[in-house]
């Protein structure tokens, strides 16, 4: 009985030290995760998209209206003159006839009107004797050149067609930077083909254009641009023009990036011209203007980095009548805020001679207002028509019958010739231009995209009446 009693007290000491042990245990030593465990949706991070596709902009309704107004140029030009392929050896005269070689190329346009107007690049067209314009349904027009714009790289198409699907403008002044836009053309020959991208920069200069009347807005987007691209479109979300694609940033010639497009609010104006008078009407305020950064605002104790600076006014232009004095920096044009040369020079590409905008510009460091009187590029308010008298003197077509007597193939003709460079160089009437600085020369559109476009010496080369051979040397400056 003793013993069946020290046995029971044994087992009930065992016992309650375990439990005395449990319990310490779970009061000083473990402390399990308390997990409440429930069904739930994934989780999905906020920076994410959504599995909602509706949340991507529906791009589909912009290629459908767009495709069918973008078209494919294709270009001829013929290269060749009189050389004897030996510089030295033209100055004395030994030259003969090079056989032509013809240059092919190619882009892209868009229809601008129903009665088919094409705004396409002036570099996709530049130099060519021959432009073929393909549909996107496969028909075929000769293009003529209604005029061209190297300080834009705009030019402008007519063919003879009626009812033709067109792109209606947009605002390219409304575009925000991360918006949704489509490069629309025909890359290396491949036609009809629609990228995507987003806005990535407005009002950007690449400095690609030499011309010193030179304009670079351009808008910068990631859609994919190759060779031949140039000239199409860019277009927004509504299927609206906003650009005319036409340079790339690369360093193999193919898309790297980030394609570049001459803003919509540029290229309508410089069409607008085209048809009306032939060439642009530029209008100029008279400054040489320099971007405001943080060294220049030092350097000139400005107390605001804004605006773009008055470095040089003109003499006797607009800028100088109005008022404006050099150290000034415009801060906003026609109540719009500029921050860069670019944007100032998109602005006033708007205007025509004679027009007036209203110029705020910081002084002593408060604001003042002036209107100024836009000028053109010789210093008055008027129409300005160089291209029916360049540099002095009117030309004609040669005839199919004096081509075969002289044995060429091309050229334009002096019909009347006044004051000015051709006169001062030796050039009499009758005398038959063939080539200009190495280039065939077909008609007077040929002679003056050279002419405007050269720097420096201008080397003329034809042919007299009677056979004789002749080329003249002069400067542009």
């Amino acid at each position: 009985m003793k013993s069946i009693k020290k046995y029971s007290l044994t087992f009930l000491l065992v016992v309650a030290g375990a439990f005395l042990a449990l319990w310490a245990y779970t009061k000083f030593f473990d402390k399990p995760e308390i997990v409440t465990i429930r069904e739930t949706q994934p989780i999905k991070y906020a920076n994410l998209p959504t599995d909602n596709s509706s949340s991507l902009p529906d791009l589909t309704y912009a290629a459908e209206i767009s495709v069918n107004s973008v078209v494919h140029i294709m270009t001829e030009s013929v290269r060749g003159g009189w050389s004897s392929g030996n510089p030295f050896l033209d100055l004395f005269g030994y030259r003969y006839r090079q056989e032509p070689q013809i240059a092919q190329g190619f882009g892209s346009g868009v229809i601008t009107s129903p009665d088919g107007y094409i705004v396409t690049n002036n570099h996709v067209i530049e130099g060519a004797q021959n432009i073929k314009v393909i549909l996107n349904d496969k028909r075929e027009f000769s293009a003529r050149l209604v005029g061209a714009d190297p300080t834009t790289d705009v030019a402008l198409l007519k063919i003879d067609a009626k009812d033709l699907p067109w792109l209606k403008y947009g605002d390219s002044e409304a575009l925000k930077l991360g918006e949704w836009v489509l490069a629309v053309g025909n890359p290396f020959n491949l036609t009809s083909t629609v990228t995507a991208g987003i806005v990535s920069a407005k009002a950007r200069n690449i400095g690609i254009n030499a011309d010193q009347y030179s304009i670079e807005s351009f808008i910068q987007t990631d859609a994919a641009v190759n060779p031949g691209n140039s000239g199409g479109a860019l277009v927004n979300q509504r299927g609206e023009l906003v650009g005319i694609n036409t340079a790339i940033a690369s360093r193999t010639g193919s898309f790297a990036g980030y394609s570049f497009a001459v803003p919509i609010t540029i290229v309508k104006k410089v069409i607008e011209d085209l048809k009306q008078f032939g060439e642009v009407q530029r209008a100029l305020l008279g400054v040489n203007i320099q971007t405001v950064t943080a060294e220049l605002a030092k350097e000139h104790n400005l107390k605001k980095i804004e605006g773009v600076y008055v470095a040089n006014v003109t003499e006797n232009g607009a800028a100088r009548e109005a008022g404006l004095r050099e150290g000034d920096v415009i801060v906003k044009i026609q109540e719009r805020l500029v921050n860069s040369n670019a944007e100032l020079q998109e602005i006033i590409s708007q205007y025509r001679p004679g027009q007036k905008v209203k110029v705020t510009v910081k002084r002593d460091g408060s604001e003042k207002q002036f209107n100024v009187t836009l000028r053109n590029k010789h210093g008055d308010t008027g129409i300005v028509r160089d291209g029916n008298a360049i540099l002095g003197a009117d030309f004609e077509p040669v005839s199919d019958q004096e081509k075969q007597k002289l044995n060429i193939g091309y050229g334009i003709k002096i019909k009347e010739l006044n004051k000015g460079k051709l006169k001062d160089a030796g050039l009499v009437k009758g005398f038959i231009i063939t080539d200009v600085n190495k280039r065939p020369v077909y008609e007077v559109n040929d002679f003056k995209r050279v002419i405007e476009n050269a720097r420096g010496g201008i080397l003329v080369e034809g042919i007299y009446p009677n056979g004789e051979l002749a080329y003249f040397v002069f400067g542009v400056n």
